[in-house]
């Protein structure tokens, strides 16, 4: 019962739509059976992501800033805040008792979980995206997908090798001015903001869309000189139209922030395929399924 007296604010405060009530929540509106396992999960990727975000915020003061002096599989240089989110990552879902699999984009081979600990999900990610961005205090982020094994399996690295509209669950956390995880379970996307007053994630926006009109374009000119004809051309566009009406170009370089503001504004993220990167560099598997609106 809420007094008729108190602000909208503070019915928020004193009933506060919290990660795992919505977690809990969507598993009674779509899967009233289930046993619970999915929502397990979720709640320690979310216990991780707190973790990863106070890591974070005193990163220079407990020495977590520069390099670690290794590469990751993809041959990048890893920060010792990359090494450190995926060791808590990895610890949290691996003794969860709902993982069969994880591969991360730091590690070399998938892991498969030891019989004991071993459930029904495998979990793709990278565990601290935008790690270059890490020293001068631009947001960065963790994304996760989760594929439930298939029938007949126990666990093999050949259950994440899916397409991406096969996810039971996607989403990431951006660290930055403040900790918010955006996540689908399959029905639309919904934010949640950390609260540090009593440390949990609140829900803050539900069913969020890209808007479908924007006015920013999102893409690293300087690799202009790379770029495919096609790319230049719609570059050009966006920068010279024939409205007289430019579009805005802003880019951080860590994925995650440019998704959330392309999610939030509307507009364009583009990391496209060039002459020297004839493949792309957004990985399907850790980054772009992902991050796909559903």
């Amino acid at each position: 019962m809420v007094d008729r007296n108190l602000q909208h604010n503070d019915v928020t405060r004193t009933d506060p739509q919290t990660l795992v009530r919505w977690i809990i929540d969507q598993q009674r509106k779509s899967s009233p059976d289930a046993k619970g396992n999915l929502s397990v999960l979720l709640g320690s990727i979310s216990v991780a992501c707190k973790f990863v975000s106070s890591a974070v915020r005193k990163a220079g003061l407990a020495g977590l800033l520069g390099m670690a002096g290794s590469e990751n599989v993809q041959g990048e240089d890893q920060k010792k805040l990359d090494i450190l989110a995926n060791e808590v990552f990895i610890n949290m879902l691996a003794k969860s008792g709902q993982c069969a699999v994880i591969v991360s984009e730091e590690n070399d081979d998938p892991i498969i979980i030891e019989e004991a600990y071993r459930g029904e999900y495998c979990i793709v990610m990278d565990p601290l995206d935008g790690s270059s961005n890490i020293d001068c205090g631009v947001s960065i982020g963790t994304i996760f997908g989760i594929y439930r094994v298939q029938p007949g399996s126990s666990g093999t690295a050949e259950d994440v090798l899916r397409p991406g509209k096969e996810m039971v669950a996607a989403g990431y956390c951006m660290y930055g001015s403040n900790c918010c995880m955006v996540m689908s379970v399959g029905s639309g996307s919904s934010v949640f903001t950390l609260d540090p007053s009593i440390g949990e994630f609140v829900l803050t926006a539900s069913d969020i869309q890209i808007p479908p009109k924007g006015k920013i374009f999102s893409i690293n000119e300087g690799n202009e000189c790379f770029w495919m004809p096609e790319v230049a051309k719609y570059v050009h566009e966006c920068k010279y139209p024939a409205d007289q009406k430019p579009k805005s170009l802003r880019y951080v370089g860590s994925m995650v922030a440019d998704v959330h503001r392309t999610l939030l504004y509307g507009g364009i993220f583009l990391y496209p395929a060039d002459k020297k990167t004839k493949s792309g560099k957004l990985r399907l598997l850790y980054e772009v399924c992902d991050t796909r609106e559903p």
